[in-house]
Order: structure tokens, then C-alpha cells, then sequence
């Protein structure tokens, strides 16, 4: 098979309430470009065409705006979610369609992490399973404490900036992750790597040093936008095509054929 990326694009974004009440969060615009299309533009740029959408909140507005990718130069193919399933309980759902070695990622990130370079470190490092990691400082709005054994102040720190190494959202896994991952219950990649962790198998890291933005709230939004707005040739080239603006008849509700789109 070809390289495969599953995308998650089934949350409901509830963080970013009012927005999400009418847009799913991958429809998010940055800029004038849904953020769920920046990544589908990048990873087409990176030659990761073959696509499979996991949905499930407003999944009809999604196919009514993707179709089958054909405008954007991909192939999407989509899988509904009966229920909120998690970041790798969807997996079970597409087993089939997926290759050897394949990538999961947020459909709601903002990043220039190479997407082709993850994916061939980790078919490179032999392991289950490969976080996308990013370093970012956490400012602390506190005077912090260090006690000793007795309780007693060591140290203080007034307002620390604390580095934290952090998963950006970007996975590159192995097919055996499935024996791992209970199928038809709700499963999260904490829980994977907490149960990776307990039986002593290695869960590997690639770090991005470049740009990075989790759209979660309205503030995230915001930033989100003002870094579009000033790496647009960054995030989706020089060449980007314009915007896809075509809606089709509705599809067949299946995870393994091309959809059409989706009338709402």
C-alpha cells in the first residue's frame, strides 16, 4: 500500500465555543484557509496523498467540503465514528486500509514539522509507535517553593519560566499498535503510552524545532491567525492553489470507498 495518513477531525471543539457551535474545529479558518486544508495542502506538498478522515462531530460538513480531494490533488476517503472513539480508538475501524507504517495526526494544528520526515524516522527506528514533540516554556504566574525532607523552604523562585517537552499531535505508528489498543471502547494516546510504558515497550520521539499552534481556545485562534498571516508562504508555499469552493451529491457512509461529498 501506499503511505497512509489517518487525520482525527471528529472532535467537537468545545473549548472554542461559540465557534464550533456551527463549524467543526478542522473548519476553522486561518486566514482566509479552513486549518484542516492548510495540513491537507501540506501533506500533498510532501507526497502523503492518500488520506482517511476520521469524523464523527458535523462529519456532513466536512464531506460537503472536501468531497474525495480530487480539487486538492489527494485522495480522502472518511470513517464516522458512531461514538467519540478517542485518538487511536478509530484505528480498529479502518485496520484494513491501513499499511505497515502509517501516520495519525490532529486535524487542528498549525506547524511546519515535516510530515515526510516523521514518518521515515520512524519506519527507520523499528518502534511501535513515534511521538512528534515540541519544546515550549510554561510561564509560571507563581512564586514556586522547593522544601526539603522537613518541610522546610530550599529554594524560591519568583514567576519561573519551566521548559516542557510536549506531543504536538503528529504520530507515526506500526500496525502491531493495534494489539495494543482495545477495539469498540473509547482509547486515547495518553492511555496508549501510559500501557506502552507499564509492559516496557519503547515509545520513540522525533522533535520539531520550527513553528507549532494547537487551535484549542479563541486566544489559540487568534495567534493562530496573526502566524498565518505572516508565514503564509511558510505554511502552504509559495504555489498554493485557491481555496476548494465545489460541494458534490451525498456519499456512501463508508470508511474504505471514495466519498463524493455530502449534501447537509
Amino acid at each position: 500500500m501506499n503511505d497512509c495518513v489517518v487525520i482525527l477531525a471528529g472532535g467537537q471543539g468545545s473549548r472554542l465555543r461559540p465557534y464550533t457551535t456551527v463549524l467543526p474545529k478542522p473548519l476553522m479558518p486561518v486566514g482566509d484557509v479552513p486549518i484542516l486544508e492548510v495540513l491537507v495542502k501540506q501533506l500533498r506538498s510532501l507526497g502523503l496523498k492518500r488520506l482517511i478522515f476520521a469524523t464523527n462531530y458535523r462529519d456532513g460538513l466536512l464531506r460537503s467540503y472536501f468531497g474525495t480531494g480530487q480539487t486538492l490533488g489527494v485522495d480522502i476517503t472518511y470513517c464516522k465514528e458512531n461514538r467519540r472513539l478517542g485518538t487511536v480508538g478509530p484505528l480498529h475501524l479502518i485496520a484494513d486500509e491501513l499499511p505497515q507504517s502509517f501516520l495519525v495526526l490532529n486535524g487542528d494544528i498549525l506547524t511546519d514539522l515535516n510530515y515526510r520526515a516523521l514518518l521515515d524516522e520512524h519506519k527507520q527506528s523499528g518502534e511501535l509507535l513515534t511521538l512528534g514533540t515540541f519544546r515550549r516554556k510554561l510561564k509560571i504566574k507563581d512564586g514556586v517553593l522547593d522544601l526539603d525532607d522537613a518541610g522546610r523552604v530550599a529554594a524560591f523562585r519568583e514567576k519561573p519560566t519551566l521548559p516542557l517537552t510536549i506531543s504536538l499531535g503528529a504520530y507515526a505508528m506500526d500496525r502491531g499498535i493495534l494489539d495494543l489498543i482495545p477495539p469498540d471502547v473509547p482509547y486515547g494516546m495518553d492511555e496508549l503510552v501510559l500501557s506502552m510504558l507499564e509492559r516496557n515497550l519503547p515509545v520513540n520521539t522525533y522533535h520539531h524545532d520550527g513553528l507549532w499552534l494547537d487551535i484549542g481556545t479563541p486566544g489559540d485562534l487568534e495567534k493562530a491567525n496573526e502566524l498565518f498571516a505572516s508565514k503564509k508562504r511558510t505554511f502552504l508555499g509559495i504555489n498554493a492553489v485557491t481555496l476548494l469552493h465545489s460541494n458534490s451529491d451525498e456519499p456512501q457512509n463508508e470508511c474504505t470507498q471514495p466519498l463524493q461529498g455530502v449534501v447537509i
